[in-house]
């Protein structure tokens, strides 16, 4: 009988060689080697809002984005932001026997707010023992200069990504989600904060309604031409509550199935660069709330085939990288 406290370390080390034999980049990874050991990022929800609902600038929000704003799912809106942390770490060093942590400002548009409010907020969570960094969830169309500026004042002094909800490449397709910017206004926000040294995590959402494998594919190669520095892959999820939900019940949308899912993901990181940090290969919408697919409920499962669908391609990450083309001047 293997002994509990063994048993835990071996499967530590087990995972971590796993990790470390992936064909791609996991963010995790990279935060494994910078910090010495695991970092979990703790969702964080600062009251902030979004410019895009309540009467905003499509007039209802998008159409995908839930009452709570797509956020995480548990974390409690009336406490500070250092107590939602603290509450955060007690669960992961129970449950993964963390220790060092990322504040993840995740729900809704975590830079809408004056400078100075933000500088509060920032600090509160940095000032948590064992934080080492900061993460940012915001759209495209909130990180004027001011904000940019903040943040490059941070990233000097921690360890600090700004993470942009763009979703597609398409304006067609931004314009039927409702998102409220266009896609010249997402890449005139990676360019400043690529000015200024920050790195960049963009959102994607594989699976959007009227957008064929190659308009999909189209927006990956536009980010590894932009070369940021990390992505998350979504799968599109419909909730209730959402009228993209409404679209779904009614009949007017449909959703992938695993297997073009896995297949596309895989064609996805082949085309992106290969020092690109992958922060998410998929999703698991919350259960109580999702309407389809119901097959991303089963999370391991889908890493875990897109893990087999790169050993039965023998690819890796960047293999189809254009910019690896370019910059070798071919």
């Amino acid at each position: 009988m293997i002994p509990v406290r063994l048993a835990i370390y071996l499967r530590i080390f087990v995972n971590q060689l796993v990790e470390l034999m992936k064909p791609y980049q996991l963010f995790s990874s990279h935060l494994k080697k910078r910090f010495g050991g695991r970092v979990h990022k703790i969702s964080v929800d600062a009251g902030f809002g979004c410019p895009n609902r309540d009467g905003g600038r499509s007039g209802a929000g998008c159409l995908f984005c839930d009452p709570g704003g797509s956020g995480a799912v548990g974390v409690e809106r009336q406490l500070s932001v250092a107590a939602q942390i603290e509450q955060g770490k007690e669960v992961m060093t129970r449950k993964y026997k963390a220790g060092k942590f990322m504040a993840y400002f995740q729900p809704f548009s975590n830079t809408l707010a004056p400078v100075e409010e933000l500088r509060t907020l920032y600090d509160e969570a940095l000032a948590v023992e064992d934080v080492v960094g900061l993460a940012i969830g915001t759209r495209p169309d909130c990180v004027p200069v001011e904000v940019l500026d903040l943040l490059a004042e941070y990233h000097a002094k921690t360890y600090l990504w700004l993470e942009l909800g763009l979703q597609s490449s398409h304006d067609r397709t931004l314009d039927w989600l409702r998102r409220g910017h266009d896609f010249a206004t997402f890449v005139k926000a990676v360019q400043g904060a690529k000015s200024r040294g920050l790195r960049t995590c963009v959102h994607v959402i594989l699976g959007l309604p009227g957008e064929s494998r190659g308009d999909m594919l189209k927006t990956i190669d536009i980010l590894a031409e932009l070369q940021v520095e990390g992505v998350k892959l979504h799968l599109l999820h419909v909730l209730q509550d959402t009228p993209l939900g409404d679209l779904y019940t009614e009949g007017e949308v449909s959703v992938m199935g695993m297997e073009e899912y896995v297949a596309l993901v895989v064609d996805c990181m082949e085309r992106l660069c290969p020092e690109t940090l992958i922060h998410r290969l998929t999703g698991d919408g919350p259960r109580a709330q999702l309407l389809a697919p119901l097959w991303s409920l089963k999370k391991w499962e889908v890493l875990n085939a897109i893990d087999a669908e790169f050993a039965r391609r023998g690819s890796r990450q960047g293999d189809s990288c254009r910019c690896l083309t370019e910059r070798s001047g071919e």
